[in-house]
């Protein structure tokens, strides 16, 4: 019992890193010449035009016009 208990652990632990290692950060530059570092893959609405993501310094979910984007690019991680 104990031992499935550990295996089971196991398994879900590292199904969590491997998630976990998956998402990348990327790199939102604006028209103004701002970048904002996301955590994870910024969402595009293409109803509103507006581009959501997790600021990575602030842990906030932010939405930008998308209008206002210049480029998205992946960071090494």
């Amino acid at each position: 019992m104990q031992k499935h208990l550990l295996t089971t652990t196991m398994l879900a632990a590292a199904s969590l890193l491997f998630v976990a290692g998956c998402s990348s950060n990327q790199a939102l530059k604006t028209t103004d010449g701002q970048t904002i570092v996301t955590d994870g893959k910024p969402q595009i609405d293409d109803d509103t035009g507006l581009v959501s993501y997790k600021n990575a310094e602030s842990g906030r979910t932010e939405q930008i016009n998308r209008d206002q984007v210049k480029s998205m690019n992946e960071l090494d991680n």
